[in-house]
C-alpha cells in the first residue's frame, strides 16, 4: 500500500527529528567519558567532600525531574560519588540512600508533572509533528500494559531514563503502578553505578568504561527482547505460522528446523505453561520486590557502619534530644503501654492465632508467608543482634538486655502491616487502606516508643523496621512465584 505524499513526507521528518535528537544526545554523551575523569575525582574529593552528597543528590533529582539526563548523563556523577566515597572521603551507604532517594523523588516530579501538563499539551501540539490522537491512544495502551517494565529497564537506557517517566504520566499511567517500578529501578540504578564508582575508586575511568559497556550490553538485550516480542505477535496469527514453516520446509538447508521444533514443542509449551504470568503478578511482585529491595538496603547497610563504629548517628543523637526535650511522666506511662505491643510475647500469640484463622480458612499462602516471616524475624534479630554487638543508649526508662541493634520490638511492629495488606488483598476490600494506614501508624509508634525510652537509637528502630519489611516481603515473593507455577498449568489447561 503506497502512502500519500503528505503523510509520507510527515513520517519521513518525524524519523529525521528522532534521529537528529538521538545523535545529538549521543554526541553530547560522550563528551564527559572522554575527559580526564582521575583530575576531575581527584578535584572534587579535595574541594567538596561532604558536599559531595548534595552534588550526588541533585544530578540524581534533576536528571529525570528537569529532564538534565538528556544532556549530562547521571551515571558519571554517580560513579564521581561512589569514587569519592572509596576515597574515605564520605559514607557510601548514605550517598546510596540519598542518591535512591532523590531519583526516585525525580522520577515522581516528572511524573506528575506528565500527568499534569503532559496529555493535554501533546494533544494539542502533537497532531503537528504527527502524533495524533490516535498515537496517542496506542502510546496509553502501552504504558498500561508494558509501563511497568519501561520504568524499570530504561533506567538504565539515558535517553529513555529522562523520558520515560514523564510519558507515563502523559499517558494516564496510574501513580500506584508506576511507584513499585520507579523504587526497584532507582535503587538498582544508584546502587549498581555508585558501587562500581566505590570499588574502582582508585581507576575512575575504568570504572566509566565498564559501566559503559553494562549500558551497551543492555541496550542490546533490550533491542533483541523488543525483536522477539515483535516476531512472537507476528507468529501468534496462524496464517504467518504457516507462512513460515511452509517456508522452511521448501528449504533443504532450513528443513530440520521444522523436525525438531515439532519434538521440542510438547516440553516447550509445559516449561512456558508455568513461567508466563498472568493477570496483576507482575505488579504485586516488583511491589514486593522493592519493599524487599528498601528493606534489605537498611539492614545491611546500618550492620556495615556498625560493624566497625558501633557508636551514635548524627541523626541517633538529634532524636534522642528530642526524646529528652518531651519526656513527662504520663508520655512515658504511655509509652511503657504502647512498646508492649511490640514484644514478642504480644506478637507472636496473635501471629499463632492468626496462623490459626488462616488454616481454618485454608489461606495457605498467606499462612506460609506470616510463618517465615514470623520465624525470620525470630532468628534474625538475636543473631544480628550478637554478630553486630552494638551497646544499648545508658539511662533506659525500662530494662532492656542485650544489644541495640536491630530493635526486635520494631521488627515485630511489622506484622501489624504485614497482616492488614493481606487484608486488603482480598477482594471488595477497597477501603481496607486506612486499615493498612494505621498498622503502619501503630508500627511507627512501636518503634519511637522505644527510642523514647532510651533502650534503642533510631537507627536500631529503622533496621528492625527493615529487618520486618524485608522477612515478609521476601516471603511474599516466594508465595507469588509458587501461586505462579501452580496456577499457570490450570489457567492453560482451562483455556
Amino acid at each position: 500500500m503506497r502512502l500519500p505524499e503528505s503523510k509520507r513526507g510527515k513520517r519521513i521528518g518525524i524519523a529525521l527529528a528522532i534521529a537528529a535528537v538521538v545523535a545529538v544526545y549521543y554526541l553530547i554523551s560522550r563528551l564527559i567519558p572522554h575527559n580526564d575523569l582521575q583530575k576531575m575525582l581527584h578535584d572534587v574529593s579535595n574541594t567538596l567532600g561532604a558536599w559531595t552528597y548534595l552534588l550526588v543528590g541533585v544530578f540524581a533529582f534533576l536528571e529525570t525531574g528537569a529532564g538534565v539526563g538528556l544532556i549530562v548523563p547521571g551515571e558519571t556523577v554517580m560513579l564521581l560519588g561512589g569514587a569519592v566515597a572509596g576515597q574515605g572521603a564520605i559514607n557510601v551507604y548514605l550517598l546510596i540512600a540519598i542518591a535512591w532517594f532523590c531519583a526516585w523523588a525525580g522520577d515522581s516530579t516528572s511524573f506528575f508533572i506528565g500527568r499534569r501538563l503532559g496529555r493535554g499539551f501533546v494533544l494539542r501540539n502533537g497532531p503537528r509533528v504527527g502524533i495524533t490522537h490516535e498515537r496517542f491512544e496506542r502510546v496509553e495502551d502501552y504504558f498500561g500494559r508494558h509501563g511497568g517494565k519501561t520504568i524499570l529497564v530504561g533506567r538504565f537506557v539515558s535517553l529513555v531514563r529522562a523520558l520515560a517517566p514523564f510519558v507515563a504520566g502523559s499517558s494516564g499511567m496510574r501513580y500506584r503502578n508506576f511507584l513499585p517500578y520507579s523504587v526497584l529501578g532507582t535503587g538498582l540504578w544508584a546502587s549498581a553505578h555508585i558501587l562500581i564508582g566505590y570499588f574502582f575508586s582508585r581507576s575512575i575511568d575504568k570504572a566509566a568504561k565498564y559501566a559503559g559497556r553494562g549500558a551497551f550490553l543492555l541496550g542490546t538485550l533490550i533491542v533483541v527482547a523488543v525483536g522477539i516480542v515483535l516476531a512472537v505477535r507476528h507468529l501468534r496469527v496462524a496464517e504467518n505460522r504457516t507462512k513460515l514453516v511452509r517456508g522452511l520446509e521448501q528449504r533443504s538447508w532450513t528443513r530440520w528446523l521444522v523436525v525438531v521444533g515439532r519434538r521440542l514443542r510438547p516440553p516447550f509449551a509445559f516449561v512456558w505453561a508455568r513461567l508466563t504470568p498472568g493477570g496483576r503478578f507482575g505488579l504485586e511482585f516488583t511491589s514486593v520486590l522493592a519493599v524487599l529491595a528498601v528493606g534489605s538496603f537498611v539492614v545491611v547497610s546500618y550492620a556495615m557502619v556498625f560493624a566497625s563504629d558501633p557508636t551514635a548517628t548524627a541523626g541517633d543523637t538529634t532524636a534522642a534530644d528530642i526524646a529528652e526535650s518531651i519526656r513527662a511522666a504520663w508520655l512515658t506511662s504511655i509509652g511503657k503501654v504502647v512498646t508492649q505491643l511490640g514484644s514478642g510475647w504480644v506478637v507472636f500469640s496473635l501471629a499463632a492465632l492468626t496462623a490459626i484463622a488462616l488454616a481454618m480458612r485454608r489461606r495457605w499462602a498467606e499462612l506460609a508467608v506470616l510463618a517465615g516471616g514470623i520465624a525470620i524475624i525470630a532468628i534474625g534479630v538475636p543473631e544480628l543482634k550478637s554478630a553486630i554487638a552494638r551497646p544499648r543508649p545508658t539511662g533506659g526508662l525500662v530494662d532492656a538486655p542485650g544489644y541495640a541493634y536491630p530493635s526486635g520490638h520494631a521488627a515485630q511492629s511489622t506484622f501489624y502491616v504485614w497482616i492488614t495488606v493481606a487484608v486488603r488483598l482480598r477482594r471488595g476490600m477497597a477501603r481496607a487502606w486506612l486499615l493498612v494506614g494505621a498498622a503502619v501508624a501503630l508500627s511507627a509508634v512501636i518503634g519511637l516508643s522505644r527510642v523514647y525510652l532510651g533502650v534503642h537509637y533510631l537507627s536500631d528502630v529503622s533496621g528492625g523496621w527493615g529487618l520486618g519489611a524485608a522477612a515478609f516481603s521476601l516471603c511474599a515473593a516466594v508465595a507469588l512465584l509458587v501461586a505462579l507455577f501452580r496456577q499457570n498449568p490450570r489457567r492453560a489447561a482451562s483455556g
